[in-house]
């Protein structure tokens, strides 16, 4: 009899072992660490540190969470097609930075999470986070054509002219009167050359058409527009011809440059190059890097034309499938979108922040924007904004890249930007239907 009694005892004492250790399981499970993974463009001269520095302090901040970031080269265009690599392999990122200029493609050839339908299942408390915070315009850049609210707005870019003071000085120049227009730019790069050696000019040449979109819109012509309700290239007209030509002219002149962004920006910041056409995104890094004090001012427009330029930067897409995960890629979101994490991102890097109020905010960048005339540049720009154009359908990253190839053609002078500019057309035309 005592016997038995001890042998249930016993049982009684392993089940009961077996019970808490599940439990201990359960309750262990709970308070594991959510790892997300982050994917960027930013190289370490293009808001790279600050992009560490904010993933270190959301994850001090949230021990419950880690974020693991991720670069990929080749802007926009790496990244997507990184991401459909690892989508098609099931190991797909939770946070992407996505280019705006894949805003259709990406709405319409990936399996991304809705954002409304995300923050309604797993974070309701935030179902008015959108309408909230964002203004109707800046929101649209995050919403395809056909409506769907894909992502959030994160980087606001425009481009500017930075110029370097001193070699204006030297060709004659006043640095306090930058060139206004295209014929002005062209004739200071013409007067750099001829009396400092230096080149005159570089536009970027990233693998994107984003500057080339504000040269051919500010002259009246547009990149893509509508025929019979199929999205059609419009960038093989006169005007935006005549507006390459420009650039390949100053190119064949010896006053401009065509080259890699890296080998042109390091010579801008070396004292090599008088004057550079890129993003406000490079403002941290140009102020940080220069020898000399760098200046800029507005994108150059063309005689009684209305400057366009596209909004360049990106959106944060989610990605995650499990719930969990979710949840843990939209708190890593909102706090990227927060007052706080804008501010160091604007100040990180030169984007203008999406959210309403932060550039007015004491607590933001109200006293930051009125010290740094570059950030004025770029914010005096904002009425100018137009959408950044984006090819649609399955085809949408080879009509692009067919556009990134045609810019060689015609800046290395093998055809005129009008040629050059029709056949790439017609390889687009074909693409997108």
């Amino acid at each position: 009899m005592l016997k038995r009694f001890t042998k249930l005892i016993t049982l009684l004492c392993l089940s009961a072992f077996v019970i808490s250790l599940s439990g201990c399981g359960t309750a262990q499970k709970s308070n594991q660490k959510v790892t997300i993974e982050y994917w960027h463009v930013n190289a370490e001269s293009f808001g790279g540190a600050t992009v560490k520095q904010l993933i270190e302090q959301f994850n001090k901040e949230n021990p419950d969470i880690e974020v693991v970031e991720k670069y990929n080269p080749d802007m926009y265009k790496g990244l997507t097609q990184n991401l459909q690599a690892a989508m098609a392999s099931g190991k797909n990122p939770d946070v992407v930075q996505m280019g705006y200029s894949y805003l259709n493609y990406a709405g319409e050839n990936l399996k991304y999470d809705d954002i409304p339908e995300l923050l309604s299942k797993q974070a309701p408390e935030d179902k008015n986070f959108m309408q909230d915070n964002f203004l109707p315009n800046i929101i649209s850049l995050a919403t395809t054509d056909d409506g769907k609210q894909i992502g959030l707005p994160y980087s606001v870019s425009v481009p500017v002219l930075y110029y370097n003071p001193d070699i204006l000085k030297q060709a004659g120049l006043d640095p306090n009167k930058p060139p206004r227009t295209w014929q002005e730019v062209t004739q200071y790069a013409q007067t750099i050359k001829d009396k400092t050696g230096n080149t005159g000019f570089f536009m970027q040449e990233y693998a994107d058409n984003w500057a080339q979109q504000a040269l051919i819109e500010s002259n009246g012509g547009k990149m893509l527009t509508k025929k019979d309700n199929k999205t059609v290239a419009a960038f093989d007209s006169p005007e935006a011809a005549q507006a390459y030509q420009i650039i390949a002219d100053m190119v064949k002149a010896g006053t401009g440059l065509h080259a890699s962004n890296e080998e042109a920006f390091q010579a801008f910041l070396s004292g090599k190059v008088g004057m550079v056409c890129t993003t406000i995104g490079k403002r941290e890094n140009f102020e940080k890097s220069a020898k000399f004090t760098v200046m800029s001012t507005a994108f150059p427009t063309f005689d009684g034309k209305t400057r366009k330029v596209p909004a360049g930067g990106n959106m944060l897409m989610i990605f995650s499938k499990d719930a969990e995960k979710q949840k843990a890629a939209w708190r890593f979101v909102k706090f990227l979108e927060s007052p706080a994490s804008l501010a160091l991102w604007t100040k990180g890097t030169g984007y203008l922040p999406p959210r309403k109020g932060v550039t007015e905010d004491p607590n933001g960048l109200k006293d930051f924007v009125a010290q740094n005339k570059n950030m004025q540049s770029a914010m005096s720009q904002m009425p100018d904004v137009v959408k950044w154009a984006s090819f649609p359908g399955a085809n949408g990253l080879q009509a692009e890249q067919a556009l990134i190839d045609v810019r060689d053609v015609i800046l290395s002078g093998k055809q005129t930007a009008a040629d050059a500019l029709k056949q790439a057309a017609d390889k687009v035309n074909s693409l997108l239907q």
